[in-house]
């Protein structure tokens, strides 16, 4: 009888033993892929059991949560969501997250380590702490004016600060309201395939992911590579450029779409913008030459984050002559994001400098503690202080008495460059209408803003530089704004 009741025991031993073995390959080894089944809903419960964290600009929230009752508890809200959607982005309970909402999920949602300094206590109790904030470095006020500017048109505008990388404004237009996907249940999945189909693409941001050829602006890249590469010593000599010039190795003319450019010195050329000259310029400077210019200011770099990834500016690497004059003067190939030309135009204002943009400026516990602080990062030196500042000079003259005079601005110091993009087939398409620039308060040493500007579908004449017309005034509206605001403005 003993020794059943033995062999019991051990049976029963053994089946403890292989409880105990069964329960940690569960709670070990099979946790994660447990955790990360579709069929496990407990993960997306307990993320929006709470309110997540807001997102700020000028100190003011521009998200928030609504307790919608349902298993899935709280849902995203967005104040004034079609005006700040290419910042925020969105994020939905169904089709996840994008651009801050993405970048910062974890902090928004809750789960990020630095939130607490005792995070295996959240561990312990299966909880978490409150949702941090993520503070931006957008000014309202400069985001505003480039929304009303565009008005619907599609484009796009970039807006930074030189001296620190900050960016300003970041708009898209035609936008949406990220709040009509911030749920669950059919109204949010009609709402994504409407958006998805909708022709003008609402979703796309525009200043950080679509690359357009950027016309004339990209002749500032030409200029300051002619003068670093000592191509151009005398910005105001005759160049010998004929008008029209035929492109090297062919027999195709390049016309201009300004006047009196025969011969023009390459200042005229930036200042009337002569397509001729500043192409004749380009095939001087080389394709070597011009492949490293371009990359100093950013162009084919896959990596750049702000924080959410940016789209890969492009200037080509191996080109014959005749494309090489083409993509001098930002056609060909030549691509580049708004956020890229924006930083065109920064690097200028800021002595050939080139600062990192960043978008975030701080992320914080919800009773403000901060988290992290985003540091100030130079890319870069674009061009040599002395280029920058007769390149200054040149793009004052296109302010004051050159093509871009709709962008001047009394009390300011302004330079500035347009351009007329043509794209489609046979270059059919209405031209894209460009302005980048830069401003500074009178009497202020720190440049406070540069801006870059395009309006897909721009009214304008094909004999007017519609870049001045369309373009020019949305970045006087901006720069007005950012130098209003401006925290450095000499006081009056």
């Amino acid at each position: 009888m003993i020794r059943y009741i033995r062999w019991s025991a051990v049976f029963c031993l053994v089946l403890l033993v292989a409880l105990l073995v069964n329960a940690t390959r569960l709670q070990i080894w099979r946790a994660g892929s447990l955790t990360d089944n579709p069929a496990n809903k407990r993960g997306s419960i307990a993320r929006y059991a709470e309110p997540r964290g807001d997102i700020l600009v000028d100190g003011r929230p521009v998200t928030g949560s609504r307790d919608s009752g349902q298993q899935l508890r709280y849902e995203r809200t967005y104040r004034n969501g079609p005006l700040y959607a290419p910042v925020t982005g969105f994020s939905s309970q169904t089709y996840g997250t994008s651009f801050v909402e993405r970048a910062e999920d974890r902090l928004l949602s809750g789960t990020d380590p630095g939130l607490t300094a005792f995070p295996l206590w959240y561990e312990f109790i299966r909880g978490r702490p409150a949702g941090g904030d993520a503070v931006t470095t957008i000014r309202a006020q400069a985001q505003l004016a480039a929304f009303t500017g565009l008005a619907g048109r599609r484009g796009a505008v970039a807006a930074l600060e030189p001296t620190t990388g900050r960016i300003l404004a970041l708009v898209s237009s035609p936008s949406y309201d990220p709040a009509v996907l911030s749920g669950t249940g059919a109204s949010v999945r009609e709402a994504w395939s409407r958006l998805n189909a909708d022709p003008t693409r609402p979703m796309l941001n525009r200043a950080l992911r679509e690359t357009y050829p950027p016309g004339s602006t990209f002749k500032v890249v030409t200029a300051a590579a002619a003068l670093d590469a000592g191509v151009v010593t005398d910005v105001d000599a005759p160049t010998g450029t004929p008008d029209p010039y035929v492109l090297p190795g062919t027999t195709t003319v390049l016309p201009n779409a300004s006047t009196g450019c025969e011969d023009a010195s390459m200042g005229e050329a930036i200042q009337w913008s002569c397509n001729t000259v500043m192409a004749k310029i380009g095939v001087q400077v080389g394709l070597r030459g011009m492949v490293e210019a371009a990359e100093r200011f950013g162009f084919n770099d896959a990596g750049l984050r702000v924080p959410s990834w940016v789209s890969r500016s492009n200037f080509d690497t191996d080109m014959s002559r005749d494309q090489l004059a083409l993509s001098s003067i930002g056609q060909f190939n030549t691509k580049a994001t708004p956020l890229q030309m924006a930083m065109v135009a920064a690097a200028v204002a800021n002595g050939g400098e080139l600062k990192q943009p960043y978008l975030v400026d701080r992320t914080t516990q919800d009773d403000g503690d901060v988290v992290r602080q985003s540091g100030q990062r130079t890319l870069g030196r674009a061009m040599n202080p002395a280029t920058a500042l007769r390149l200054q000079e040149l793009m004052r003259r296109v302010v004051e008495e050159g093509t871009g005079r709709n962008a001047a601005i009394p009390g300011a110091e302004v330079g500035g460059k347009t351009g007329t993009a043509q794209h489609g087939v046979g270059n059919a398409g209405t031209p894209y209408a460009w302005f980048i620039a830069w401003a500074r308060p009178e009497g202020s040493p720190l440049p406070a803003v540069a801006v870059a500007v395009v309006v897909e579908d721009a009214e304008a004449d094909r004999g007017d530089i519609s870049g001045n017309s369309s373009a020019a005034p949305i970045a006087r509206a901006v720069m007005e704004a950012a130098l209003a605001t401006d925290p450095r403005r000499p006081t009056p």
